[in-house]
């Protein structure tokens, strides 16, 4: 196996384009794991650590610019109350050290399901930052970003740069059940965006399905059921309708980590909950107001 160390970004997407078949690290979070139980050896690694313009964030016209190599300590400490629900994923992520370590930008090549930045990402409305050394810049919508299992819209030669969020101009929640509290992979995972503005709610569902999903019917309902203007708390019936759409819209399997059944079940309380805590967010700043 080969690793490859670049001098720049420049010149990491040079070798990139001359080997595609090179696997990118930051962290190395996950592919360390897959390395050192034997289920995965690619023939090349290529190190981005030297590419350190991939560490900064900053806000550009109004959007919270991330670099790909930002960890989650960062995003938590630093940006949790422009991107709220990005922040809540980051906390639930692994331990400290792999806080310290860990990238949203790894989240988003390694492309598993249950990765806990997804949901966000998908709630949030992000867009990914690709580049290669021919084609150029590439902006790909969070929505078109998750082809299949571990498949992303990326091409064999371009290396993710940044990831583009609004911040965010309502509340926005994150939880994720898993076999214990902390330190765990998703069973099921959900977020929620409102958008007061328009009078829209973005969701996210990881961790039961191909890809991670958007519960596009649930967002409809919620569309026309929540009371913007009178700003009065929901009823019961609304938190479970929409708990319900959330459960059908994901694609779950059995695997050791959980059943499906259990995954719908699961969704459907923790997209009850969620929205129940936003709205209750969302109330309070009305009156505030």
């Amino acid at each position: 196996m080969d690793f490859l160390r670049p001098s720049s970004w420049a010149d990491a997407l040079a070798i990139k384009a001359d080997r595609p078949d090179a696997v990118p690290i930051q962290g190395g979070t996950d592919m360390m794991v897959e390395l050192n139980f034997d289920k995965g050896r690619p023939d090349a690694l290529l190190d981005l650590n030297p590419c350190r313009e991939l560490f900064d964030h900053k806000e550009i016209d109004g959007r919270i610019r991330i670099g790909s190599g930002v960890p989650y300590v960062k995003i938590i400490n630093r940006l949790g109350k422009q991107l709220p629900g990005l922040a809540q994923a980051s906390r639930t992520v692994g331990s400290p050290q792999i806080r310290n370590r860990g990238t949203v930008g790894g989240n988003l090549g390694g492309a598993s399901p249950a990765g806990d930045a997804h949901p966000a990402l998908l709630a949030g409305d992000a867009v990914v930052e690709v580049e290669s050394a021919a084609r150029g810049t590439r902006m790909i919508p969070i929505d078109d970003f998750y082809l299949w299992v571990r498949k992303t819209a990326l091409e064999p030669d371009e290396l993710i740069r940044a990831i583009w969020l609004p911040p965010a101009e309502g509340p926005q929640y994150f939880s994720k059940v898993g076999t214990r509290n902390a330190m765990v992979i998703a069973v099921c995972s959900f977020a929620i965006a409102l958008y007061p503005g328009s009078g829209t709610v973005r969701t996210g569902i990881g961790s039961s399905g191909p890809t991670p999903l958007r519960a596009g019917s649930a967002e409809e309902f919620l569309a026309t059921q929540l009371p913007w203007q009178q700003a009065t708390p929901l009823s019961d019936s609304v938190l479970r309708e929409f708990g319900a759409l959330v459960a059908a819209a994901a694609k779950p399997i059995d695997d050791v980590r959980g059943t499906a059944d259990y995954r719908k079940h699961a969704l459907s309380v923790l997209a009850r909950r969620t929205l129940g805590w936003a709205w209750t967010d969302y109330l309070t700043e009305r009156k505030a107001a």
